[in-house]
């Protein structure tokens, strides 16, 4: 209940947080964002929602949008490397024990049948998913893919993943409407991340019972 409520809340907690480390938030907003990209141990960060609710405060001069984007924007690419070449690295060792509670294999097979699927351009689609997009870049290590391809697709990841959330946050977090409504549209957000990983568990469970 604690973490749904900061996540509901996060507009609050991060409001209060500019005002009292002010400069220093870009920093924490850099290192949550890799720790959720780039540590396999930390899929459960909330980047979608804190990306739009960064933009908001932005918008209303509390935040730099152009430093902001450029700092996610680098956490989001450096955590792809650092997970990709973990998964290169290390990436069997990990998974050997099934009654992992952190390394579990069931989410990477997911992972990996969401790349057989949508292919290289899986990377994109994944940046928009928790769990997988997590997942995604060490699956990549893991499964060897080239480097100069997978740097090509996690680049236009992150630009557009930045993009979207953080300029919608930008754009829209402060009007009116939307600010009344934000603890509604957090967990919207919420649940329109998730339903493409749920669909991947519905379909695994139907193939299964065929």
């Amino acid at each position: 209940m604690q973490i749904i409520n900061l996540i509901v809340h996060l507009d609050r907690y991060m409001l209060e947080m500019v005002y009292t480390y002010h400069t220093y938030i870009y920093l924490a907003l850099f290192i949550v964002v890799f720790c959720e990209t780039g540590l396999v141990v930390l899929p459960f960060l909330p980047g979608d929602s804190l990306l739009f609710i960064a933009g908001g405060i932005a918008a209303t001069g509390n935040l730099n949008i152009g430093v902001l984007a450029a700092i996610i924007f680098t956490a989001a690419f450096c955590g792809d490397n650092c997970n990709f070449f973990m998964g290169k690295l290390i990436g069997n060792k990990l998974f050997v024990n099934p009654k992992s509670k952190i390394f579990r294999k069931d989410i990477l097979d997911k992972t990996h049948q969401f790349y057989k699927k949508h292919g290289h351009k899986a990377i994109i689609i994944a940046r928009f998913i928790p769990l997988i997009r997590t997942f995604a870049p060490f699956a990549a290590g893991l499964g060897r893919m080239a480097y100069a391809r997978f740097i090509g697709f996690s680049i236009a990841a992150s630009l557009l993943w930045v993009f979207v959330l953080l300029g919608g946050g930008y754009l829209f977090g402060n009007l009116p409407l939307v600010k009344t409504h934000l603890s509604s549209i957090m967990i919207f957000i919420i649940i329109l991340s998730i339903v493409p990983a749920i669909k991947i568990v519905i379909d695994e469970i139907r193939q299964k019972t065929h």
